[in-house]
C-alpha cells in the first residue's frame, strides 16, 4: 500500500508541474486561477460528494455511512480545536491547520490504495470539512463570530450542503439516474484532481521559494496539519473495531492530507493574506509525500 501511495502522489505532483508550466507560460492568469477555484468549489467537488453516495443501499452501507459520518465529525472537531488553540492569533494558520485536502488530494490516494468503493466512506468527511471551511474557516478569516457562518440561509446556499442533500436523497431513494446525467456527474468529479493539482502548480509558480523555505510559521502549520492532527486521529480511530479497517484507513488518509487549497481560494475571494495562504498549501503539500506514507505505515503496525 505504501508504494501505491507514493506512486500516486508522484503522479499528482507531475500534474502540479503542468499547472506550474501553464502559469509560467502565461496560459493561466491570476484571474484564471480564481476561476479554477470556483469550478472546484461549485462544480467538481460537489460532484465528488454526490458520486460518493451513489452506492446500493444495503444494511452494511447504512451502517458504514453512519459510522463514517460520526468518525468524520469527531476528527474534524478535534482538528479544529487543536488548530484553534495553536494559532490563536493567526486566522490563516488556524484555517490551514484545521482543514486538510481530502477531496482534491486524498480521494486519488484512497482509490489507488483501497479501490473506488473507498470514496463512499470519505463522502461525509469531505462534506463536513467543506461546511467547516464555509462556516468556521471563513468566519476566522474575516474575524467574525462563528454564528455568522452558521446562519441557516448561508448554509443552505453552500454548494457542499446541496451536494450532501442530493447525495443522501439518491442513496435513500435509490432512484436510477439517466446515463447522460451519471456520465456528466462522473466527468465533473474526474476533473477534481487535475484541476486541484493545476491550482497547486499555479500557487507554486507565484511563490518565492527561498523566502518561503525560511518562514518558520509555515513549518509549524505543516507540523500541526501533517503530524499532530494525524497522530491524535490515529489514536482515536484505534478505538474502533478491527472489522472497520477500510473505513478507518479512509478517514486516516483524509485527515492526514496536506493543507486544503481552499484556504488560498477563500483568502483570495475574501481579500486576505493570499501569499501566506498559498505558502501553507505548498510547504505542506511538498512535505506530505513523506508524512502520509509514514502515518499509514504506523497505522498498519498499530491496527
Amino acid at each position: 500500500m505504501i508504494l501505491i501511495l507514493v506512486k500516486q502522489m508522484v503522479q499528482m505532483f507531475l500534474l502540479a508541474g503542468v499547472g506550474f508550466l501553464l502559469y509560467k507560460g502565461g496560459k493561466i492568469t491570476q484571474e484564471g486561477s480564481k476561476t479554477l477555484g470556483n469550478i472546484l468549489i461549485y462544480a467538481s467537488l460537489p460532484a465528488v460528494i454526490i458520486n460518493g453516495f451513489r452506492v446500493e443501499r444495503t444494511a452494511e452501507h447504512v451502517s458504514g455511512i453512519l459510522w463514517s459520518a460520526a468518525g468524520a465529525l469527531v476528527l474534524l472537531l478535534v482538528s479544529v480545536l487543536i488548530s484553534h488553540f495553536v494559532f490563536r492569533q493567526d486566522p490563516i494558520g488556524a484555517f490551514a491547520g484545521a482543514f486538510s485536502n481530502p477531496g482534491f488530494f486524498g480521494v486519488p490516494l484512497m482509490i489507488a490504495s483501497l479501490g473506488q468503493g473507498a470514496v463512499f466512506y470519505a463522502a461525509s468527511f469531505i462534506a463536513f470539512l467543506n461546511i467547516g471551511q464555509w462556516t468556521y474557516g471563513v468566519s476566522r478569516l474575516n474575524g467574525q463570530p462563528l454564528t455568522e457562518g452558521l446562519k441557516l440561509k448561508k448554509l443552505i446556499q453552500a454548494p457542499f450542503v446541496i451536494a450532501i442533500l442530493a447525495g443522501l436523497f439518491l442513496f435513500a431513494t435509490q432512484i436510477p439516474l439517466p446515463d447522460v446525467i451519471v456520465n456528466c456527474i462522473t466527468t465533473l468529479a474526474g476533473l477534481n484532481t487535475p484541476l486541484a493539482m493545476f491550482t497547486v502548480g499555479v500557487f507554486l509558480a507565484q511563490t518565492d521559494f527561498w523566502k518561503m523555505f525560511r518562514k518558520k510559521e509555515l513549518y509549524l502549520v505543516s507540523a500541526v496539519r501533517l503530524l499532530l492532527v494525524p497522530a491524535v486521529s490515529l489514536l482515536l480511530l484505534s478505538l474502533l473495531p478491527a472489522d472497520m479497517a477500510a473505513m478507518k484507513m479512509v478517514l486516516l488518509i483524509a485527515v492526514s492530507c496536506p493543507v486544503g487549497s481552499n484556504v488560498a481560494v477563500y483568502a483570495q475571494l475574501h481579500g486576505k493574506n493570499y501569499p501566506y495562504a498559498v505558502e501553507t498549501v505548498i510547504i505542506s503539500t511538498m512535505l506530505s509525500i513523506l508524512t502520509i506514507p509514514l502515518v499509514v505505515h504506523f497505522s498498519t503496525m498499530i491496527w
